[in-house]
């Protein structure tokens, strides 16, 4: 539950994966000019991007997350990619296998969202870990591609998933969690 005194809260719900995965797509960070690399703070796997609500919004969000039933399930994340915006790179990340259990936790999250009166996503989902982010002149990012193509982590287990804060600041994103949601289950 959001209980402190602001009047606007960005939010996002998101996977934290362990320490391990975390340590593996840092030690894989580096070689791009431009790019901003995430920290280990900031790494995650996205199921909705919310955006700024109020306090009641943001309490009734939480609820409703409340609801979500899930059995826990293995990931990995596998292969690299880039987003970009009029052909300029915004994004390196890293994909995630297999897609059909994430993607079903996506739906019932989306669905929870869409019941406190938020929008329904309207963009495709795409698992992924943001690994860098680039300014707007984007970046060189072919050689990196190359060289990671292959990229595969070992499996882990998604047993919960969280309700994060997020606060922009001068050095970028910082993170917080605001609520924790265990799977149920095995």
């Amino acid at each position: 539950m959001i209980d402190y005194d602001e009047t606007m809260f960005r939010l996002f719900v998101a996977i934290r994966p362990p320490a391990p995965i975390r340590t593996f797509l840092i030690d894989r960070m580096g070689g791009v000019i431009g790019a901003r690399w995430q920290d280990d703070a900031q790494l995650h796997i996205t199921l909705r991007f919310i955006g700024e609500v109020d306090r009641h919004r943001a309490n009734d969000i939480a609820d409703a997350l409340g609801t979500i039933r899930f059995p826990p399930f293995d990931i990995r994340l596998s292969g690299v990619g880039l987003f970009d915006r009029k052909g300029v790179v915004d994004a390196l990340w890293a994909g995630v296998e297999p897609r059909d259990p994430i993607a079903a936790l996506h739906r019932k999250v989306d669905r929870a969202c869409v019941s406190t009166g938020l929008p329904p996503e309207e963009r495709a989902y795409l698992p992924h870990a943001t690994m860098a982010r680039f300014g707007r002149n984007g970046g060189d990012v072919d050689g990196f591609l190359a060289v990671h193509a292959g990229l595969a982590s070992d499996s882990f287990t998604v047993d919960s998933f969280s309700l994060f804060e997020s606060r922009l600041g001068t050095s970028g994103a910082s993170y917080t969690p605001v609520a924790d949601y265990p799977a149920q289950g095995g």
